[in-house]
C-alpha cells in the first residue's frame, strides 16, 4: 500500500504558475501510471496557457470557481465539476472568485515539466 497525507506535502510552483502539492507521484511514492496533485490558484490569478503533448489530465474542482480555457472553448467551472483535458489541448484556468480556487489534478502518465509546453 502506498499512502501520503496532504498535510505533510510541500507545495511548489509548476511551469504554468499554479501552486501544486503532489499527493502521489511515481518519482516520490512508487506508483506507476499516474500522478495526483492538489492545485491552488489565488483569487484573480490565471495559470499560463499551456499543453501537454503526452499527458491526459482530469481537473476536479474542490472549491471556488473560475473560467477554463480548453482549446478554442471557454467554460465556467465550479465546485464539483470535473474536466478532461486531452493530450495536445491548450488550456489554462482563471480564478474569477474572491477566494482561492482549489482543484485536484490527475495526470496519466504522471506530470512532468518536460511534457509541459507554455504557449504564451
Amino acid at each position: 500500500m502506498i499512502r501520503t497525507s496532504c498535510k505533510t506535502v510541500e507545495a511548489y510552483i509548476t511551469k504554468d504558475g499554479s501552486f501544486i502539492r503532489e499527493l502521489m507521484h511515481p518519482l516520490v511514492h512508487g506508483n506507476s501510471a499516474q500522478s495526483l496533485a492538489e492545485a491552488t490558484v489565488p483569487a484573480g490569478s490565471t495559470t499560463l496557457l499551456h499543453r501537454h503533448n503526452v499527458t491526459e489530465e482530469i481537473y476536479h474542482i474542490l472549491s471556488g470557481f473560475g473560467l477554463m480555457t480548453l482549446g478554442e472553448e471557454s467554460i465556467l467551472v465550479e465546485e464539483g465539476d470535473s474536466v478532461c483535458i486531452h493530450p495536445g489541448t491548450p488550456h489554462n484556468i482563471k480564478n474569477t472568485g474572491e477566494e482561492e480556487l482549489r482543484l485536484l489534478c490527475c495526470c496519466s502518465p504522471s506530470y512532468s515539466h518536460e511534457d509541459t509546453e507554455i504557449l504564451e
